[in-house]
């Protein structure tokens, strides 16, 4: 058991040192990535399979028992983040193969995306609060390599604004962690279950909440913490930024629900409200920033910020529905938000631009192109009914079952904002003709590039698709999910079996 729950960043750590060892062969470094992706689906695939058959599961390194040791947790959410990494892991590592070019392969780019890999992976399984800060500084030494290699001056700059946020949020996580163990003793996650119930500091307690707040706040772009966000996200390759877009800022958000379930008590008002309001606001400057842009990748970038917002929003209402419409908004929006990144690629690829003043045509270019942004894109806006519409009804539903309307009403209007968004995109970019007349079709790419651009595509488009026409397997996965975690009880047993009654 300890092997499997290790291999999701082992693999990732070891592909990514062949892969550096290999990048002055480009193609081979290329191979031995698209290997390692395919492994670490594979081990995600099994590590889900197992979580549903089992339930939690979890293993202590090197024998030593919680929560002494290190500990590798797995339970729904933990399963199906990983399987969704190992998703966008391997349909962006077959894209780069046609979008990044031979200068950035041979500075490493496959060998940083492996350790990318690694540190989401390790996040989602650790038990414990250091090294989760542990794998979020493995994502920032990979996600900065990433944005700065080529070494363009847009480049370093997006880089530099990205790169100095993030070390304020391991600031503010280096002090919620020093805090946390002089108040408890530990930092596994399950004896902090335990320990911080029996904290009589109201205090201290709030303080904590504050910090672990802002640190994974900034990790999420949550509101007001997202600004190194647009300022970065549109500036590497587009694999880099659907890469990023799909999960860098779910880690952060992971983080929050997995923190703000198992370790602070169930009745900590306190931080649900403040979260409550970040979650909203974060909504609203997201979806206005959006509607502001006239280029593909920087309202994509907004609405990542957008979308946030709503994964918050079930944590901060805090009930069964709410929970389980956090967690299918998660899976919605990362395969949506992933493939509409992908998409915008292909697009500057045959119009070469990203401006939506001097790029079009693209439907008469390529209508398959057209129906696969289409769908994902009014997922997104919540479009029924695709998958972005039942995530959307759960939250506001939650909302209206604590009869919170202004917060329903708060969430409606985003969407509704959301899909001026994406129409602005469809008119300008796909259904108005060129300014030039020179947009290519896609059939004038090679064959080999055509399937590495739209084979991702088309897959995560088809996922899209079935989570909406099939929803109700989702939805009872998700409302599994969200009693484990407002019912940490079994996780704890897992973890520590002589303290989960």
């Amino acid at each position: 058991m300890g092997w499997l729950l290790a291999l999701p960043f082992l693999l990732p750590i070891a592909t990514g040192l062949f892969a550096l060892g290999a990048r002055r062969k480009p193609r081979r470094a290329r191979a031995i990535s698209l290997g390692g992706c395919i492994g670490l689906f594979v081990v995600v695939v099994i590590i889900f399979v197992r979580v549903i058959d089992e339930g939690t599961i979890a293993a202590q390194m090197g024998n030593w028992p919680a929560p002494f040791g290190i500990s590798l947790v797995a339970d729904r959410l933990s399963a199906i983040m990983l399987l969704l990494a190992g998703l966008v892991g391997l349909a962006v590592a077959i894209f780069a193969q046609a979008d990044v070019d031979l200068r950035r392969e041979v500075l490493g780019f496959q060998g940083f995306y492996q350790l990318l890999l690694a540190g989401v992976c390790g996040s989602f399984v650790t038990g414990d609060l250091f090294n989760l800060y542990v794998w979020f500084e493995v994502m920032l030494i990979a996600s900065f390599a990433l944005l700065i290699l080529g070494g363009e001056r847009a480049q370093l700059d997006g880089g530099i604004k990205y790169v100095a946020l993030n070390l304020v949020s391991t600031l503010f996580m280096l002090m919620a962690i020093g805090m946390v163990y002089g108040l408890t003793g530990t930092l596994n996650l399950a004896a902090l279950h335990v320990a911080l119930a029996e904290v009589e500091q109201p205090a201290a307690l709030h303080m904590l909440a504050v910090l672990l707040i802002v640190a994974f706040g900034i990790k999420a772009a949550l509101f007001p913490l997202y600004f190194w966000l647009p300022a970065s996200y549109h500036v590497p390759p587009v694999a880099v930024t659907a890469v990023f877009a799909g999960l860098l800022t779910k880690v952060g958000v992971y983080a929050l629900i997995r923190t703000f379930t198992l370790v602070f008590p169930a009745d900590f008002s306190f931080a649900h409200d403040l979260l409550l309001i970040a979650a909203l606001l974060t909504m609203l400057s997201g979806v206005i920033g959006a509607a502001s842009q006239y280029e593909f990748r920087k309202i994509l970038a907004f609405h990542i910020i957008s979308q946030i917002g709503f994964l918050v929003l079930g944590l901060a209402l805090f009930s069964p529905l709410a929970l389980a419409g956090s967690i299918f908004y998660m899976v919605h929006n990362i395969v949506a938000k992933t493939n509409l990144l992908l998409i915008s690629g292909t697009a500057r690829r045959m119009t070469g631009s990203f401006n939506l003043a001097e790029i079009g045509g693209l439907y008469r270019a390529s209508p398959v192109l057209a129906a696969v942004f289409f769908i994902a894109a009014f997922s997104l806006a919540g479009f029924p009914p695709l998958s972005g519409f039942w995530a959307k009804l759960m939250l506001v539903s939650a909302s209206l079952e604590q009869a919170a309307y202004w917060v329903a009403a708060i969430a409606l209007i985003t969407g509704a904002l959301t899909l001026f968004s994406m129409s602005k995109i469809w008119s300008e970019a796909f259904w108005k003709p060129h300014p030039t007349g020179g947009a290519r079709p896609l059939t004038s790419l090679s064959v080999s590039e055509r399937v590495q651009r739209m084979l991702p595509a088309v897959v995560l488009v088809g996922i899209t698709l079935g989570l909406g026409l099939f929803p109700q397997p989702l939805i009872q996965f998700c409302e599994m999910a969200a009693k484990e975690l407002l019912d940490p009880a079994g996780y704890v047993a897992t973890v520590l079996p002589s303290r989960g009654g």
